[in-house]
């Protein structure tokens, strides 16, 4: 079907509903690469124009990629409740955009219609949104999950404290680890990013995390980044793994470049909730997603780089995660070139999550050849704050020396508690406080002697 709409007697016209999605996408590198961007502003401008009339119900009955021959167009299909979109099927996406910013329209009316919201029609509408519009739907959408902690609970930001070595040493991962506690950082997970992966030193990695987590009685959880079936193959071999990590993709053929399925992942869902490690009820899986993951797979089916990122939620919230994040940054200036375009990716990939029910949080960070700079990460990690994100990942000085890409730093989370006045997650708080940390009101106030006595003691660390 093809949609077209009228500027100053100029017709413009879109063949088909992909390529009307593409055109109205604000301005970035990867579409421009795929050869599917609007030619400027004015024909963008008329596809977000023709985008506002078109029927919230146009999106079920024009597939992007036909179910025919992939897996995730058809779970998108299967898990699409009718009931649920009632409240929004009369309206047209602009008409949606109008409803989701009405004071009247609620967390619990939000949460209502999660189900009934395909991610074609989420990213459609964040098209049409500014900044600020996305930012304040974000901020009355609430999405809680719990493991050892309780995550996502309103004015609380948590975040993932990444002690990433080049080599996996034991004593090196320890230390940062350390240093990020030192900050108050890791109340949403501590997490490695392995250099390799063998099962070996995945076991010993996770290993070495939850001694650290249980001699120190920390209310967080902990994970080792490897590949889903080295996370099976471990707890096979009764690893005391926490998260279940996997990377996802919004295409069948991006997730087999990954090497997953839907199947797969069940499998390591059932595999993880087995070990009965976390609260009754738990969430143990972790997804990282990202904007540009499809093309660079070639595996986009000429699909915007931004809805193939949405679709990717869908497969992410099949297996109710404790953790989903996008790195909006670091998969390069391909995909999104400079600030301006990460910041936007940013708030639309936490905007997007969101609305379809995901814990969301971002990783806040450029690789060093983009046309970016810290002060944009500033900027992001901000406007993310006033969003409502579930959490960031803080790293040592901003700077993660084994992915070799600019992130967050743990003072940066201190910014977030300290002038932003969002606390940790309630229960790793209350550790913050109880060993010394932090004073009544949340603010770092020296070393706390329980983790200096573990740094003196540890053979690992060798004090």
């Amino acid at each position: 079907m093809a949609y077209k709409t009228t500027i100053e007697q100029t017709v413009f016209r879109f063949d088909d509903l992909k390529t009307l999605l593409a055109k109205a996408t604000p301005e970035r590198s990867g579409d421009q690469l795929a050869g599917i961007a609007a030619e400027g502003p004015v024909e963008r401008l008329a596809a977000q124009m023709a985008l506002a009339d078109l029927p919230l119900k146009a999106f079920l009955g024009e597939e992007l990629i036909s179910s025919d021959d992939d897996e995730v167009s058809r779970l998108i299909a299967e898990r699409h409740d009718p009931a649920a979109f009632s409240a929004v099927s009369s309206l047209t996406v602009g008409e949606f955009r109008e409803w989701l910013l009405k004071p009247e329209t609620t967390h619990d009316r939000l949460e209502a219609v999660t189900w009934g919201l395909t991610p074609e029609m989420v990213a459609a509408v964040s098209k049409i949104m500014r900044l600020q519009d996305m930012i304040a739907v974000s901020a009355k959408r609430r999405v809680v999950t719990r493991f050892r902690n309780t995550i996502g609970l309103a004015g609380r930001l948590s975040t993932r404290n990444q002690p990433n070595h080049p080599t996996d040493d034991s004593r090196g991962i320890i230390a940062s680890a350390i240093d990020g506690l030192l900050m108050g950082s890791g109340d949403a997970v501590i997490g490695v990013n392995p250099a390799t992966d063998a099962v070996e030193d995945y076991v010993r990695i996770v290993s070495l995390l939850d001694e650290l987590r249980d001699k120190l009685a920390i209310p967080t959880q902990t994970c080792c980044l490897g590949h889903v079936t080295t996370a099976i193959q471990a707890i096979e071999r009764g690893a005391p793994v926490d998260l279940v990590f996997q990377s996802v993709a919004g295409s069948q053929k991006a997730n087999h470049g990954f090497g997953v399925d839907l199947a797969l992942l069940k499998e390591a869902h059932e595999a993880g909730r087995s070990l009965k490690r976390g609260m009754p009820g738990a969430n143990v899986m972790y997804f990282e997603t990202g904007q540009g993951a499809a093309l660079s797979a070639d595996a986009h089916f000429g699909v915007d780089q931004q809805t193939m990122e949405v679709r990717a939620y869908a497969v992410a919230r099949e297996f109710d995660p404790l953790l989903v994040n996008t790195v909006v940054g670091f998969i390069g200036p391909e995909y999104l070139f400079n600030g301006k375009q990460i910041i936007r990716a940013g708030i639309e990939d936490h905007f997007c999550g969101k609305l379809l029910g995901l814990p969301m949080g971002v990783d806040v960070c450029y690789t060093n050849h983009a046309d970016a700079d810290q002060e944009d990460m500033d900027t992001l990690l901000t406007l993310l704050c006033a969003a409502g994100v579930n959490f960031v990942i803080t790293v040592p000085g901003a700077d993660d020396i084994m992915l070799n890409y600019q992130s967050l730093s743990h003072h940066d989370a201190v910014y977030c508690r300290e002038t932003l006045k969002r606390p940790p997650a309630p229960e790793f708080e209350q550790w913050l406080a109880e060993i010394g940390l932090t004073d009544r009101d949340g603010a770092l106030i020296g070393e706390p002697a329980a983790l200096s006595s573990y740094v003196r003691s540890s053979n690992l660390i060798g004090a």
